[in-house]
């Protein structure tokens, strides 16, 4: 068994029986650590730009992450029955080659979170120490990148132990300085200017809600089964996904409704946090908290960044990658590191490419994870391990249903949504017209997100229940 101290021999294999540990409980510790993020009270300025009111904004973002993140719960149970990473129990719903579609989805989707993660680390720093007058400027950040990026690339080629080890550290420091930055605040929210914020129509709530869920659940759902999958055959699938809920939902709840309250009563600190969430919000605190307030946001996104870069890893793999596990998480972390420049240094804003990189990649990741959590509901026993690495086995070569299933719901799912704040990617929104174009109120709504969910999950219940059920059968 390692120890936080050695790097982790584990890569996609199956885990050893004598390596299995833990209870579902052990789960809330990562869950809660990686999104306790001080982001979380920017995605109320975000939330508001939907042009909802508060109380809309409170509901939507509420059913958007307990929803998203009860997908992760589901997808965790995988972890538990084959005690193998999510891109390999991915298999036997694609196929051990078809899975390569998803390896490949899940690799750009961790390397572009983990980017994110540490580029507003990288700005936070910067924002902090230019308040108290100790530089800010462009070697600041480059010194602040360097550090951030090193923190968690170590964590990332260390592996599990070290990981859970620094969540734990991450969810009591964080908890509590966030309670004090509350506290600090306060007196900034003004009850009569959030009541005065205009109510928004059916396509602008539903532009927050899948908003929410592609900034939460849907980020992490690709990754869900590797962190149970040390866990014992025999720890109880309920339980699981309680836990699993529960501690990645916590947080983003609490620090998005008072996100909302900030950002709800003053109008230029909304829009200030568009651009630079973490240093406006640095913005209404007394001197001696920067420090603190600097502490407890590097760590927060630290501790999602070290989750993300551990996951990306075992996806590289997955796509065929013949390394240690560690020098994939190596290479990660220098992509890492180059996408993090060009946000810090290039990008005009942050919530332009952010927007943008989540809806875009949400689509294909949403009609993945609804053909997953679809098989997952259709088995019944846990996954036979040797088959997960043998396209000649029961789960066989390609599963083409649910490939087709992935690239229907891309295809139909780029159409309704529309990125008009990222140039690149304005082709998107072809199926609009009869919703009233990439202009009209529909386009706002990102309804393709849901509508490639519905097609994954759809689809594999009424193209594979034959098929699951011939497997478990062999």
């Amino acid at each position: 068994m390692s120890s936080p101290a050695s790097v982790e021999t584990n890569a996609l294999n199956t885990i050893d029986e004598s390596e299995r540990k833990g209870s579902p409980r052990n789960l809330f510790w990562p869950w809660f650590g990686a999104n306790v993020s001080v982001l979380g009270l920017g995605y109320g300025s975000y939330l508001l730009g939907f042009a909802v009111s508060f109380w809309q904004a409170v509901v939507v973002g509420v059913v958007g992450i307990v929803v998203s993140f009860l997908f992760c719960g589901f997808i965790s149970l995988a972890g538990k029955r084959g005690s193998a990473p999510t891109m390999v129990l991915s298999r036997a719903a694609f196929g051990v080659r078809g899975n390569t579609l998803p390896s490949l989805l899940s690799w750009i989707l961790t390397v572009g979170w983990e980017t994110v993660l540490v580029a507003l680390a990288t700005l936070a720093t910067s924002t902090v120490l230019g308040a108290l007058g100790w530089g800010g400027g462009t070697v600041t950040k480059v010194v602040a990148l360097v550090v951030v990026a090193g923190i968690v690339v170590v964590a990332g080629i260390f592996g599990f132990d070290l990981v859970m080890r620094l969540q734990v550290v991450i969810t009591v420091l964080t908890a509590v300085l966030t309670v004090v930055y509350v506290v600090l605040v306060v007196d900034h929210v003004d009850l009569a200017a959030v009541a005065a914020v205009p109510a928004g129509g059916t396509p602008q709530v539903i532009g927050g809600l899948v908003f929410m869920m592609t900034g939460f659940g849907l980020g992490w759902v690709n990754m869900a089964a590797d962190y149970s999958r040390y866990l014992p055959r025999s720890a109880s699938g309920p339980r699981i996904v309680g836990w699993t809920t529960f501690g990645a939902s916590l947080a983003p709840v609490a620090l998005l409704v008072f996100g909302l309250l900030l950002a709800g009563s003053d109008p230029e600190l909304n829009e200030a946090i568009g651009a630079d969430p973490i240093g406006a919000l640095s913005t209404l605190l007394p001197t001696w908290f920067l420090v603190p307030f600097a502490v407890v946001a590097l760590a927060g996104l630290i501790g999602g960044a070290a989750l993300d870069i551990y996951s990306s890893g075992l996806a590289l793999l997955s796509l065929g990658l013949p390394a240690p596990r560690w020098v994939a998480a190596a290479i990660d972390g220098a992509l890492m590191v180059v996408g993090a420049v060009y946000v810090v240094f290039v990008a005009d804003s942050f919530i332009g490419p952010f927007q943008g990189f989540l809806i875009t990649l949400g689509v294909p990741i949403a009609a993945w994870c609804g053909v997953l959590l679809a098989d997952i509901l259709l088995r019944r026993r846990d996954y036979t391990d040797a088959d997960l690495y043998d396209p000649a086995g029961r789960y066989g070569s390609v599963r083409w249903p649910a490939v087709v299933l992935v690239l229907a719901g891309t295809a139909v799912g780029w159409g309704l949504v529309t990125n008009t704040y990222a140039p690149w990617l304005q082709w998107q929104g072809y199926l609009l017209g009869p919703l009233g174009g990439v202009d009209g109120d529909w386009a706002w709504a990102n309804l393709g997100v849901l509508v490639a969910l519905v097609i994954g999950f759809a689809g594999t219940l009424l193209l594979s229940a034959g098929a699951v059920r011939r497997q478990e059968e062999r």
